[in-house]
């Protein structure tokens, strides 16, 4: 564009020289020219316009937001399934038995070895019966042979109380409900005879049938009178036993001849050992056959099998004892230096074929000294507990 050849004085020069020009309108119609030139979008336009964007950026930003949000929920679903899965693991595999006092260093700041060792081993359970689990309850035991007759095994249970009825009616009721083969035993029971109580001097009254099996010699003979003097004896405080046959006194047998009437012998001095049925783990508690002149030499028998009989020594997993001290009816038990006892099945049975023994030289609690757990399955090693009142409880219908 070519540069214009006039300077700004003289196109003002020329500008003054120019005729005047005047507007001969109504000033309002001029207003009202300029404010319709004036006006601007419609009111209802931007508002649109602004929806429009909003919803424009929803489209471009929600897809994003929701792969992020999704991305998120996932993240923090698998890391609570992950977490509860650990938790899951931790349970699982936490033992159950705390087997020794911790020192204060194994405790570490948060004091669970601490709340551990209190802990004890739920899966353990006892096998004799213990006061607290009679209630209004009756104890029966019977005396079983095991399969080769070598042995006579106890075994309890808790029947309700009949008040009108003798300890003999309800004992002989209830021997049809023993299930001795279920046992790994004998079927002995129920008995071939029948048990009456004089109830003018409280002996018992065996009266036998003439056909019977009893009396021909042998160990069949030698297990019927034992049989006999050991319900009596563990049932009751009768002293005697008369024997009649089919109503008329006496009965023979091969080798104790004619016997009208027996005194019942107390149980009592021996010591328990374990006894294996087939295809059990959990052993029956099982006297011996033979008394001892105390629970030291009974503890010390303990300690080794009993082949001949069939019997398992049952004081391994309480070894190695200190001392025993037998006062006031009370039988007190240390352990040797760094021994360990480990709260389990095998160990709670061996501890009560001690306090089944302690009750056969007269003890009627057993204290525990110097032992590194205080828990043995649900016994307080801490405190006295009283001895079982009778040995392998079956719970029967």
């Amino acid at each position: 564009m070519r540069k214009s050849e006039w300077s700004d004085r003289e196109l003002e020069e020329l500008l003054r020289q120019m005729p005047k020009v005047q507007d001969h309108r109504n000033p309002r119609d001029i207003y009202q020219n300029l404010s319709i030139k004036r006006q601007k979008t419609r009111p209802w336009l931007l508002p649109g316009l602004a929806a429009a964007a909003a919803l424009l950026l929803f489209f471009i930003l929600v897809p994003k937001f929701m792969n992020e949000t999704h991305f998120s929920f996932n993240n923090a679903q698998q890391e609570k399934s992950n977490a509860t899965k650990e938790m899951k693991g931790v349970v699982k595999n936490k033992p159950i038995a705390v087997k020794k006092v911790g020192t204060p260093q194994d405790e570490g700041s948060s004091g669970t070895a601490k709340a551990d060792k209190y802990q004890s081993n739920s899966e353990c359970i006892k096998t004799a019966v213990y006061e607290d689990q009679v209630g209004n309850g009756t104890v029966l035991t019977y005396w079983i042979p095991d399969p080769q007759a070598l042995i006579l095994i106890p075994v309890s249970m808790i029947v309700p109380e009949s008040k009108n009825q003798s300890w003999l009616t309800v004992f002989n009721e209830n021997m049809n409900n023993l299930k001795e083969e279920e046992w790994g035993l004998t079927d002995l029971y129920p008995l071939n005879l029948t048990m009456k109580l004089d109830q003018d001097n409280q002996n018992i009254i065996v009266d036998v049938p003439k056909n019977q099996s009893y009396g021909q010699g042998g160990t069949n003979e030698t297990s019927f009178m034992a049989v006999i003097n050991k319900d009596v004896s563990s049932n009751s405080d009768s002293k005697k036993i008369e024997f009649t046959t089919n109503g008329q006194t006496g009965i023979d047998l091969g080798n104790f001849g004619h016997i009208e009437e027996v005194e019942v012998i107390p149980e009592k001095n021996h010591a328990f050992f374990f006894y294996y049925a087939d295809g059990s783990e959990l052993p029956l508690l099982t006297p011996s056959t033979e008394t001892y002149k105390d629970i030291n030499a009974a503890l010390e028998a303990m300690k080794s099998d009993q082949p001949n009989a069939g019997l398992k020594g049952s004081l391994q997993p309480l070894a190695p004892i200190n001392e025993v001290t037998l006062k006031d009816k009370t039988l007190m038990v240390s352990f040797k230096d760094n021994s360990s006892l480990e709260d389990n099945q095998l160990t709670l049975s061996s501890f009560e074929a001690l306090l089944l023994t302690a009750k056969e030289f007269g003890a009627e609690k057993v204290l525990v000294k110097d032992t590194q757990i205080t828990h043995l399955g649900s016994f307080d090693l801490s405190k006295e507990i009283k001895v079982p009142l009778a040995p392998n409880l079956r719970n029967i219908p």
